[in-house]
């Protein structure tokens, strides 16, 4: 039979716990902001595209905390200012407005508005004292309105109310602002309503998440961090409460039900954190089917999933199919994301131009179901499953993703060769008929859970945690009945999203701030049980300063000008280089190196010693070398005289690119027999300004995804080398 290829997206809106549980006020703003941006407008889209069926998961913390917004009872401190009187905001306050309210991809949520922009410069250019200095009261005013305007999504352009303050622009009044919070309040109220409409009309599913966004595995023994990474360092104190797991699950089932007048089918397990010892509980409380990520379809089948030079998955009938989980409480399905695909809508394409990027994703589709239509004896059709992050992706995107969503929609509605539908549609037409016996333990993130457990700070945050679990455990008269209190701050604690900040892999402007909610979600379970506050919880988990080095924390998107927009570079990989140390400090030519990649290009910037001119006081010439380890084909040695004789500098070599930082010219070599070096067509982009950026396709490389990689940087003068970077090593990266 020829079926069409069957794509079920499923859109993941989530948001932790940000009500304080000594305050009794909320920290962070982002449930607000993301309330009138991202969580209304993605179904609003997708309404106006009847034909195409989608998948929205709702996780109940958000829920909570829309509903606090919605009856006016949450307060935030960006919220709480933005409604003072400007002309009493003390120079606290100030500071405060000054430091955070241009939090936001300032490309596409401030650059857009002249006025915010204006603001913005000013900061940027004069500094955070000037501005506390300089500014007017009507200042102020302004960009407590436009922080809040910006944020509202384009789809609403054409509400009379944020249409008039948008031409507006300026000499914003309190009675302003008060009006702008209540249209933010309307907004949000329209959420819920609006995703139980569309499902009772079948264009979308809602499902649901255990309560708080716990890693399911983790509350049932951390232990399973060692099913993936056997040598994992553990929490001190081992954490096995498997009981709370049904707690989470019948909470987040009854709050659907009373949301959505029917019985949840899917569940999106926190972070597609899976494990056979957590299945049992989510088939007794009556759900259907659970969605995980390729990874961990890998690892349960022993078959790692590799990708062609066009990304197209290998074996793709392994991936493209719903399995059956056997349970004691009867059956379950699951599904497996496409990793790759669900990568390039969260990380890549909001750095693409919207047509560009929705016919690029609608290719990949198309050629998933040539390859269907080649295969013989395929009587299952295939399910593509591209499951994602519904909020956060969007900022990075023109119009906060309406062009790219748009032209993605049409595209899709115009043919009928790719359909899309949700996850119980499929199952329930198309049951699965493999069964997975051995499901593997681990996550999205590389089939792990190392983001969560393993790290000093995770694991001492762990540490408390059981400590206060334990505490709760002795209190046997305190039920969730009697003393909800104990009980909902240790859901919160159990959260994944305070693990995910400490130590290392991530990190935010927030980091202390989700510390600290984190630390207070535990003093909420002792007081609550008029037990005494251990002095280890009102001290910080770690050390939350910036450190020298870091590893690339997500995909990066800068724009290729030589400015070297921090916002651009916040998630790439640095290595300080003319810092106190080494050798290259005593010249301080290259000050540090940042480094990252999305799906489309390698990244490099480089920043020098301020002042300093190619062909003078700076060698003219930048080379990289890379090499790839364990991949079999020609090397050579760098195309350089004088090069001592010492690793890394003596190593071999795949690519060669030459950069001439006088003209921005760059040219790219690949090694062939006999150590030869043979010129290739390179697309690289570069430009010198205030530092070098570099941007080099993954194409002009031509090698497999997932292939590991290292890299060095020369500085030369007319092929002569002079020195090296970073000092005694190399990059470590690994293509996407």
């Amino acid at each position: 039979m020829n079926h069409p290829l069957y794509v079920a997206f499923i859109w993941h809106q989530h948001q932790p716990l940000y009500k304080s549980r000594t305050a009794g006020k909320y920290r962070l703003p982002w449930v607000r902001l993301h309330g009138t941006k991202d969580y209304l407008d993605l179904v609003l889209i997708l309404e106006k595209y009847p034909k195409l069926h989608q998948t929205v998961n709702l996780v109940p913390s958000l829920i909570l905390q829309l509903e606090d917004y919605v009856a006016g009872t949450a307060f935030d401190p960006y919220l709480e200012l933005a409604l003072t009187p400007e002309n009493q905001l003390n120079e606290q306050q100030k500071e405060y407005i000054i430091c955070h309210f241009f939090d936001g991809n300032h490309r596409t949520l401030i650059d857009p508005h002249p006025r915010y922009a204006s603001l913005y410069e000013q900061r940027q250019e004069q500094g955070n004292t000037w501005c506390k200095e300089n500014w007017t009261n009507q200042d102020f005013s302004d960009l407590l309105a436009w922080h809040n305007l910006a944020w509202f999504d384009p789809i609403f352009g054409d509400d009379s109310e944020i249409a008039t303050w948008l031409k507006q622009g300026k000499d914003f009044t309190l009675s302003d602002r008060q009006r702008i919070y209540s249209k933010q309040r309307e907004i949000i109220s329209r959420i819920i309503p609006q995703h139980r409409q569309m499902q009772e009309t079948g264009q979308l599913e809602i499902t649901t998440t255990p309560y708080t966004h716990p890693i399911l595995p983790l509350l049932a023994d951390t232990n399973a961090g060692r099913v993936a990474v056997p040598e994992m360092v553990l929490p001190q104190q081992r954490f096995q409460w498997s009981e709370d797991i049904p707690r989470h699950l019948k909470k987040s089932w009854e709050m659907y039900v009373e949301r959505f007048g029917r019985q949840p089918r899917g569940l999106w397990p926190s972070e597609q954190s899976v494990s056979p010892e957590i299945l049992p509980y989510i088939a007794k409380e009556g759900f259907k089917w659970i969605c995980s990520d390729e990874a961990v379809l890998g690892w349960s089948l022993k078959h790692f999933f590799h990708r062609d030079g066009a990304g197209n998955v290998y074996e793709p009938e392994l991936l493209y199919q719903p399995y059956r989980l056997e349970t004691p409480h009867g059956d379950l399905a699951i599904v497996f994301r496409d990793h790759r695909l669900s990568d390039l809508i969260g990380f890549t394409y909001g750095g693409m131009k919207p047509e560009s990027a929705a016919k690029d994703l609608v290719g990949h589709l198309e050629a998933i179901h040539r390859n269907y239509k080649e295969k013989e004896n395929q009587k299952q059709p295939w399910l593509v499953t591209i499951a994602l992050d519904g909020e956060n992706c969007w900022e990075f995107y023109q119009q906060d993703g309406l062009p790219f969503l748009e032209n993605l929609y049409q595209r899709l509605s115009d043919q009928d060769e790719i359909k899309l539908v949700t996850v119980s549609e499929f199952v329930e037409q198309f049951p699965p008929s493999v069964t997975i016996p051995n499901l593997h333990s681990g996550s999205w993130v590389d089939g792990s859970f190392t983001t969560w457990i393993g790290d000093r700070a995770k694991n001492r945050a762990w540490d408390l945690l059981t400590a206060a679990r334990e505490v709760l455990a002795k209190h046997p008269e305190a039920t969730a009945e009697n003393n909800p209190e104990a009980w909902e701050a240790l859901y919160a604690a159990e959260g994944s999203d305070w693990f995910w900040w400490f130590g290392e892999g991530h990190s935010s402007n927030q980091d202390a701030m989700f510390d600290q909610l984190f630390r207070e979600h535990l003093c909420g379970i002792y007081q609550a049980l008029n037990e005494p506050v251990p002095p280890n919880i009102y001290r910080p988990i770690e050390a939350h300063e910036a450190q020298d080095n870091l590893q690339p924390q997500s995909f990066i998107h800068p724009i290729i000008d030589g400015i070297g927009d921090e916002q651009d570079w916040d998630k790439a990989g640095k290595i300080e280089i003319g810092g106190a140390r080494g050798t290259m400090h005593q010249s301080s030519l290259v000050q540090r190196l940042f480094y990252g990649w999305d799906h489309i290009n390698f990244y490099l910037r480089l920043d020098f010693k301020t002042g300093v001119t190619p062909g003078k006081d700076l060698p003219p010439q930048l080379h990289l070398l890379w090499f790839y380890p364990g991949v079999m084909h020609h090397n050579s040695p760098a195309p350089l005289s004088g090069v001592p004789d010492e690793a890394p500098l003596n190593y071999l070599f795949r690519h060669h690119l030459g950069i001439n930082l006088c003209t921005d010219t760059v040219w790219l070599e690949e090694a062939g027999q006999d150590y030869q070096w043979h010129s290739r067509l390179s697309r690289a982009e570069v430009a010198f300004d205030k530092c070098l950026e570099l941007a080099v396709p993954w194409a002009d490389l031509q090698i497999e995804p997932d292939v590991n990689l290292r890299l060095m940087a020369v500085l030369a003068d007319n092929g002569e080398f002079r020195t090296y970077l970073p000092e005694n090593g190399l990059v470590v990266l690994q293509a996407p």
